[in-house]
Formats: structure tokens, C-alpha cells, sequence
């Protein structure tokens, strides 16, 4: 299973202060060399942490595999067709939301990506979308032209123990209905390191996206050592 390293809150501790350091991208090389396969940033509207030059200078010095998580906004498709990152994944954003809230109801906004999975493709980007684990948001984003999906883990991640096994029970149904229609099948949002092997078990699911647990981790250890005890536990 691959990994991907969100790096969005080494920005985040960097625009605390308004500051120069920690530079997002010394933790991409740090995080690739530790062997991740790609690293993961979000663009938001508000500029909360990454910001425009970071993705282009990502762009510069990513060897794996970059993916930029963006609003299905026709300004970030000019930004995505500026930067030619390796794969969008469209997200929903709300103003006031500390972290992303839930997946993007396809179902509802399918018009909008339609219209940017179309543009972005046609760009040569490989096309993602950040959803909640339900059977009927896979039938719209392969209708919407999607090459993946995210399933948010979310729910699972914060569920008591109790409710743990219907959450993952959700999960892998969407997961094999993705895998059966021919998207690949990426996983992420509140993956820890004590919580991620279940999510690991699930066959379809070829990539995961953990963020704020490896920060959390590199900020005691360093990122290669918090990457690499990632890696472990997915292998």
C-alpha cells in the first residue's frame, strides 16, 4: 500500500508566526526520502497554510507523486493548469471549518465536477474526489469522469470502538464497489498510527493520505523516523 504525506500543518506551524520556517518543502524531500510514495497539500480558498508558491515550488522538487486537494473552483483549475500537478483530488471546503468537515456530496455537485474533471484531464491530471463512504457517490464520480476516489475515514477514525466495525463495514463496501467500476480506490482523514491497520486490510484501497499524525509524530521524532514508522505499519 502506498503512502502519502499531507505536509498542510508544517505550513500550518509556519503561518502561526508568520514566519519563514518550517518550510514545507524541506519536509517533502525529508518525507520522499523516507520513502513515501507522494505528498499531499491543500490549496484553499483562504490561504490558511499552503500557499501559491508552495505548490509551485513543490511542483519543482516532488519526485513521487504530488496531489493537490482543491474546491471545484474555476480559479483553482487555473492554478492546476498553471502547476500540472500529478493529481487533484476536489474537496469541499467550509470558511470556518478547522479540518475538512466531510467528503463532496458527487451526487449533488456532480455538474461542477464534471466540468473541472473534464478540463483537468484534458490537462493530462489525474483526477481524485475526497467522498464519504457511500455506494451512491461512487456511481456519480465515475459518471463525473473521476480516475479515483478518496473514501473519508473520518467517521471511523473518531467512532467509539463499538461502532468501529459497521464504520469499516461502510468503508470497504464502497471501496469494492469503487474497485468494480474501475476507479482506483485511495483512503484518508484521521488515520493514525494506532488506527490505520484495519484500514490497511481492505484489498481495493492502493494509497493512503495521513497527515496530521506524521507531523504530530515528526514533531517528537523527526519526519523520516514518523514516516518510516508509518510505512511499517503498511507494509
Amino acid at each position: 500500500m502506498r503512502l502519502a504525506v499531507n505536509i498542510d500543518h508544517i505550513a500550518t506551524i509556519r503561518e502561526a508566526r508568520q514566519a519563514r520556517e518550517p518550510e514545507p518543502l524541506s519536509a517533502a524531500i525529508l518525507a520522499e526520502l523516507a520513502g513515501a510514495h507522494g505528498i499531499t497539500v491543500h490549496l484553499r480558498g483562504d490561504r490558511r497554510h499552503i500557499r501559491d508558491r508552495d505548490v509551485e515550488l513543490l511542483r519543482q522538487i516532488v519526485s513521487t507523486k504530488l496531489n493537490v486537494e482543491m474546491a471545484a473552483t474555476a480559479e483553482m483549475a487555473s492554478i492546476a493548469a498553471r502547476v500540472h500537478p500529478d493529481q487533484v483530488t476536489l474537496v469541499p471546503e467550509q470558511p470556518h471549518e478547522v479540518t475538512t468537515q466531510g467528503g463532496l456530496d458527487v451526487v449533488v455537485h456532480g455538474g461542477a465536477v464534471l466540468t473541472m474533471a473534464r478540463d483537468l484531464r484534458a490537462a493530462g491530471i489525474k483526477v481524485s474526489v475526497f467522498v464519504d463512504p457511500r455506494v451512491e457517490q461512487v456511481s456519480a464520480c465515475k459518471a463525473a469522469g473521476a480516475d479515483a476516489i478518496e473514501i473519508n475515514t473520518g467517521a471511523y477514525a473518531t467512532s467509539a470502538p463499538a461502532d468501529q466495525p459497521a464504520a469499516l463495514a461502510a468503508i470497504a463496501e464502497t471501496a469494492r464497489s469503487a474497485a468494480a467500476s474501475g476507479l482506483e480506490v485511495l483512503a484518508g482523514h484521521g488515520l493514525t498510527y494506532v488506527n490505520v491497520r484495519p484500514i490497511v486490510s481492505l484489498p481495493e484501497i492502493v494509497e493512503l493520505n495521513i497527515g496530521h499524525s506524521i507531523v504530530a509524530r515528526a514533531s517528537l521524532v523527526g519526519m523520516e523516523r514518523a514516516v518510516r514508522e508509518m510505512l511499517a505499519l503498511l507494509a
